[in-house]
Order: C-alpha cells, then sequence, then structure tokens
C-alpha cells in the first residue's frame, strides 16, 4: 500500500474542517475521501480527526501530521506542476466571478487571450460582484476590488488603481474647472459607491464630502453620466481610458490625485484548485504585473 494514500485527502479535510467541502475540492465523493483517511487513520494507529455531526477538527496527534503533511503536499503539487505545464493540455470549464469596469474591460479580454491559447477549455465569467461560496458555487476565483475582509481566502494584489477626477469639457467650460479639491464643494458631482472622496494633499491623504445630482453604483453609468454634462466623476483612472481616448472627458485636480484602493485575485487555497485555475491565475498575475506597484 501505498505510504501516501489518504494523505491528500487529510490534507484536504483538515484545511476546509469537512468532508464534503474536501470532496468538492478535490473533485471526488465525500465517500471516497472518508475512506482513505479512515485507511490512513487505521495505519498510523491513531485518531487524526475529531468528527462530530456539525463539525471535524484535528486532534492533538492530526494537527502535528497535518503540520507536517501541508508541507510535503505543497512541494509535491509544485514539483508536478514545473513538469507538467509545459505539456499539460487544459480542458473543463473554468469558472470566474467579477464585476466592474476593469474586469469588462482589462480581465475579460486577458481571459480570452488565454483561451484561444488552450482550445478544449470553457471559460465560464459570472459578472456579479455578490459574494460567491467558492465551494458550494463552483467558483475557481474571483476579482474583487476594494479593502477586502479578512475572510480566510487568499488575495493576491492584480492591479493597483490610481485615482482620476474628470468631467466633459461642456460641464467645465460652463461651470468653470476646480483648481483644489475643496472646490468640488460648489460643483455638482457624480457620486459612484461612496461620497467621501479621498486626495492626496502633498503626501496627506483628506476627504472631501462631495454631491451632486447624479449617484449610481455602476461604473458605466457613472462614466456616461459625465459625458452627458451631469457632473464631475472620480474613479480609476482605467475607467475612463476609452473616454479619454475619444475625448469625451478631460482630466482636472491631477496633482491631488488619490491611490485608491486596489483589484485582487481571491480565491479559496490554491493547492486544491484545478491546475487550469492554478495557470489561469499565473498568466493574470503576470499579464497584469505591470499593474501591481
Amino acid at each position: 500500500m501505498d505510504t501516501f494514500d489518504g494523505v491528500i485527502e487529510f490534507v484536504a479535510v483538515a484545511e476546509s474542517q469537512g468532508f464534503s467541502a474536501a470532496a468538492k475540492q478535490l473533485g471526488c465523493s465525500t465517500s471516497h475521501v472518508s475512506r482513505q483517511v479512515a485507511r490512513l487513520e487505521e495505519r498510523l494507529g491513531s485518531a487524526l480527526l475529531a468528527r462530530t455531526t456539525r463539525l471535524v477538527s484535528l486532534t492533538q496527534a492530526g494537527a502535528v501530521y497535518y503540520q507536517r503533511c501541508k508541507e510535503l503536499v505543497v512541494g509535491l503539487q509544485q514539483a508536478n506542476e514545473q513538469v507538467g505545464q509545459q505539456q499539460y493540455e487544459l480542458s473543463g470549464t473554468l469558472r470566474v466571478s467579477c464585476a466592474g469596469i476593469f474586469a469588462e474591460q482589462y480581465v475579460a479580454p486577458a481571459l480570452m487571450a488565454f483561451a484561444l491559447q488552450h482550445p478544449d477549455l470553457q471559460i465560464d465569467i459570472d459578472f456579479n460582484s455578490r459574494m460567491v461560496n467558492f465551494v458550494e458555487d463552483g467558483i475557481d476565483f474571483a476579482i474583487r476590488y476594494g479593502r477586502l475582509e479578512d475572510s480566510g481566502l487568499v488575495a493576491r494584489k492584480l492591479a493597483g488603481r490610481q485615482m482620476m477626477a474628470v468631467a466633459s469639457t461642456e460641464y467645465l467650460d460652463q461651470f468653470g474647472r476646480p483648481n483644489h479639491p475643496q472646490d468640488l464643494k460648489s460643483h455638482s458631482c457624480i457620486v459612484a459607491n461612496n461620497d467621501n472622496w479621498i486626495f492626496d494633499m502633498e503626501g496627506v491623504e483628506e476627504s472631501i464630502r462631495v454631491n451632486g445630482r447624479w449617484r449610481s453604483n455602476n461604473a458605466h453609468t457613472v462614466v456616461n453620466a459625465c459625458e452627458k454634462g451631469l457632473g464631475i466623476a472620480y474613479m480609476p483612472k482605467s475607467s475612463f481610458n476609452r473616454s479619454l481616448d475619444s475625448q469625451l472627458l478631460e482630466p482636472v485636480l491631477e496633482p491631488y490625485w488619490g491611490h485608491g484602493a486596489s483589484s485582487w485575485i481571491v480565491y479559496q487555497n490554491r493547492r486544491f484548485l484545478p491546475i487550469r485555475a492554478r495557470m489561469a491565475i499565473d498568466y493574470l498575475m503576470d499579464h497584469f504585473s505591470s499593474w501591481q506597484e
């Protein structure tokens, strides 16, 4: 019998705290995971997991064994990836959750390029900003923007998002160009998710409370309202790239733009991701490497 039989299943159960969740991560049945772990415990002559009807936890022996085994599993996975990535033909379905202009204009095209490199791969993108349960919803990874809560998930910075204030030339010709963020108090501002705008005042962040005639939590709508002359908008620079290229909007208050939040790749645990997801994440990290400062 292979010395490593049951080890991967045991590590999966320890990290997901459940046999069913571990089975979903590994792509096998719950009974298989339970059987493999039971056989491992029998070979070792020690209980590794304490099972109740509602919770699975590590025993004292299990905690020690887990610390040793997780290093072995990571090492084995990395070795397999190094050998197999160049020759592995990706297949199956990659499921990604994301939302916003950045995802639509930049992440989706990058994943299209990734798909073209792997003809047998299917990609399913759910444009929705709701909280997802990675196991139950079958999501491999998500693209999220802003400050993330401490959820126990893995989060890797995909792109820094420089802020930018813009308005249409028609609006600025009619109402004047602001020279300082304080001037925004006398302007109509288009509010996205927050009416407290953070500006960089000689290295010090300062919040300016703004208001205006248009408010929306949809970035496309904010950009369109700005193009129509409804006021000044302040969002990540990448949101306005197309409008700036078309000269529909012009920047204002450039010396005071803040750094803003970042976009992140979020996933449950790289160790239990299918190789198609791991390779897609690595591809995106490399693709956006110049955005990650």
